[in-house]
């Protein structure tokens, strides 16, 4: 099986009795606790080794070679074939605690080289549990570390959190000042826009009516030009027809033209190998009489020289003498038959080779032709190519101009819809108008009404005025007279349109206080006027919040009396024509004297401004 080791490599010197190094190897599995083999190599027993493994080192270089090795197998660990393997081999099983052996192997396609093999010890219970102490004391520093760094991490989110959240609410506020900025940069927007929309909408109409104009122009012009250029390729594309139907029967007619040769070439070759097989057979014949003439002259050579060997014999022997002269003869004849044969035979194969040369050349000339006509076939070709392209071309022509005609519409079609849109804005525009027109005559009768109530109230006063004038002053001194004018007047107008449905009554409180003794002549009086805020239930601008009238502040020293008088500010400047209220009392009045004037919808507000004695109302 094949698994993941961790090797430790440690050397331990030892001082008590002699000072020594010892190298302590010790290999681990990190997912089995109870994988454990050690090693312990001194100097004397790596002299022994080094002794019997042939090795080159020396003890002190043996720990980093070894490293070395172990780095070599870690390089080569995931291929498929690695050079240099890590091998644990055991002789028996783990439980009967045999020691077992670490090879560091070295593969070729030759043979497994080892270059070092050390024998480990599995560990007994006691290592074993000293080994997890260790590892259980290492996982506890680092749980410890990973807990300080966790509490760290969680003071430094804790600090951002609250950094952020404290940023977070400036921001908040950044951003209200920002909204009521926009809010009324916005309101100053849109009245501007309103304005620039107006122009932009008569400019759009102009513009439009140039455009038609143009594109009506432009539409009819290209209509003009697609029709000829569709005329034109029309005419161009039945031209190419007629030469495309031309050229197709000409290439039918090159292609029998060429089966036809063809054909004659097939033929022509086959007697061709026919003529060649014939003389073939013709050599060898040749080649077997020459040899057989070859052997008859060697025949009458042996002859003659009997012949002469018999002449001496002749006498004795003439009939065998006419013997072989008969035999003579008669090898001569055969020898003038089949010299004659041979002379026809030759005069046959130089026919035959006259007629092979003929054949050559009549083949020659079908080569060439066949090259002729397949040359013509190309340059067929290449000008139907041309003609192809240039169609495909003048077709791509036509189908841009369609999109570009497609392109013009689409754009008619979304300049109209946006013509829509912004009509459909400037009715909605015209609307707002109308409801802001609406609002502005409401806010009108409202300003009418209040101009109504404080002319009746200035009316009032001054008849108030003009009435004291005309009475006598009050006649024991040290005396106290009061008046109050009644809760039901008869002229006291009523403003249903402004939201109040009982008539509105001023109050007038007047005093007389007492002069001193020494002082007979009491020659003036006091009055005090104040006006009383109504909570009233005014319609605003846009319908729907509270209108409530302005108020006016009291004299610093007076701060104690009535302080908001119900009335806008404006209603309390100086004019040119208004009467001055001069020798009022600043005293204070109970605002009890006040409640049976007051109505169910009309009542006093908890503070009452009691004007001073300066103050000018509008005449």
């Amino acid at each position: 099986r094949r698994l993941n080791v961790r090797v430790n490599i440690e050397l331990l010197s030892v001082s008590n009795p002699v000072h020594k190094k010892d190298l302590a190897v010790r290999l681990t599995d990190d997912s089995d606790p109870f994988f454990l083999y050690n090693l312990i190599i001194s100097e004397e027993d790596f002299q022994s080794l080094k002794s019997q493994q042939g090795l080159l080192v020396d003890f002190s270089a043996f720990p980093q070679k070894f490293i070395d090795l172990l780095q070599q197998c870690i390089q080569e660990q995931n291929k498929d074939i690695p050079r240099f393997l890590l091998q644990l081999v055991s002789s028996a099983s783990v439980l009967d605690y045999t020691p077992v052996s670490l090879n560091v192997v070295e593969t070729n396609p030759f043979k497994h080289l080892t270059h070092l093999s050390l024998k480990f010890l599995p560990g007994n219970d006691a290592e074993i549990k000293k080994f997890l102490a260790s590892c259980l004391k290492c996982l506890k520093e680092d749980k410890m570390l990973l807990e300080e760094k966790l509490r760290k991490t969680e003071e430094d989110l804790t600090r951002q959190l609250s950094y952020t959240q404290q940023s977070l609410s400036e921001k908040s506020r950044e951003l209200d000042k920002l909204r009521n900025e926009w809010t009324s940069h916005m309101a100053a927007l849109t009245n501007k826009h309103n304005q620039e929309l107006t122009n932009e909408k008569e400019k759009a109409l102009q513009a439009q009516a140039h455009y038609q104009q143009q594109h009506e122009q432009q539409k009819k012009e290209m209509e003009n030009l697609h029709q000829k250029s569709t005329q034109q390729l029309q005419n161009r594309l039945s031209e190419l027809e007629v030469i495309n139907k031309d050229l197709t029967e000409r290439r039918y007619k090159g292609d029998s033209t060429v089966r036809e040769l063809k054909a004659k070439l097939s033929g022509m070759e086959d007697e061709c190998q026919r003529t060649k097989q014939e003389v073939l057979s013709l050599r060898r014949e040749n080649t077997a009489l020459d040899a057989e003439c070859h052997e008859k002259e060697k025949l009458v050579n042996q002859l003659q020289t009997r012949v002469a060997v018999l002449e001496q014999e002749i006498k004795d022997k003439d009939q065998l003498v006419l013997r072989t002269k008969e035999v003579l003869d008669a090898a001569q004849e055969q020898k003038a038959i089949l010299e004659e044969s041979t002379d026809k035979k030759q005069s046959h194969i130089e026919k035959l080779e006259t007629t092979i040369k003929s054949l050559s050349a009549e083949l020659l000339k079908a080569n060439e032709i066949i090259k002729k006509l397949q040359g013509n076939l190309k340059t067929l070709m290449s000008k139907l190519k041309l003609k192809n392209t240039v169609t495909i071309q003048q077709e791509k022509l036509l189908a841009e101009k369609e999109e570009k005609l497609q392109k013009d519409k689409k754009e008619l079609q979304e300049m109209g819809q946006s013509l829509q849109g912004k009509e459909q804005e400037v009715l909605r525009l015209q609307e707002q108008l109308e409801m802001t027109v609406q609002k502005l005559e409401e806010s009108k009768q409202l300003l009418k009404t209040n101009e109504n109530v404080i002319t009746w109230l200035n009316k009032q006063l001054n008849e108030y005025q003009i009435a004291k004038k005309q009475e006598p002053p009050a006649g024991t001194p040290g005396g106290l007279r009061a008046a109050v004018f009644p809760r039901a007047v008869s002229d006291r107008p009523s403003f249903p349109s402004s939201g109040i449905d009982h008539p509105i009554s001023p109050l007038y409180a007047f005093q007389n206080f007492v002069e001193p003794a020494h002082n007979k002549n009491v020659s003036v009086q006091y009055f005090l006027f104040c006006l009383v805020q109504f909570h009233m239930q005014l319609p605003k601008v846009n319908g729907s919040s509270e209108g409530q009238a302005a108020t006016a502040t009291s004299h610093p020293a007076n701060k104690e009396n009535c302080e908001n008088l119900g009335l806008d500010p404006k209603y309390l400047k100086k004019k040119d024509d208004s009467i001055p209220l001069r020798g009022l009392s600043q005293n204070t009045v109970n605002s009890e004297c006040l409640k049976p004037y007051l109505g169910a919808k009309a009542q006093p507000s908890p503070k009452a401004a009691v004007t001073p004695a300066s103050a000018y109302f509008p005449g």
